[in-house]
């Protein structure tokens, strides 16, 4: 996933053809040691194709994948039911407190 981040990244910034050097300098910039075997794998599977597209049409099959129900965690758990509705638990709300700027921005404000 790392090499198509950096591909993206390259299409992102304007390039709209990386090159295995711009691919594997987007790695570097990102502390991330390069494969010279996987950089040639992408540029060879991407080469040709409009990026962007191929992301469109890539989120619109992630759409239409089901999802599956995680089973419960532990055994003897059941999960919620309608009958039983989980409790939603509020999250305890933080005041405002002022704050003196000691005239930061000036006398004016």
């Amino acid at each position: 996933m790392k090499y198509i981040a950096a591909y993206a990244l390259c299409v992102l910034g304007g390039n709209a053809a990386p090159k295995a050097a711009d691919i594997e300098k987007v790695l570097k910039e990102a502390g991330i040691k390069s494969e010279a075997d996987h950089v040639e794998r992408v540029i060879t599977a991407l080469a040709g194709k409009p990026f962007h597209e191929l992301v469109k049409n890539g989120t619109a099959k992630l759409g239409a994948m089901g999802t599956a129900v995680a089973a419960p965690a532990a055994a003897g758990k059941a999960a919620p039911t309608a009958a039983a509705p989980a409790k939603k638990e509020e999250a305890p709300k933080e005041e405002e407190a002022d704050v003196d700027m000691g005239g930061l921005f000036g006398d004016d404000y």
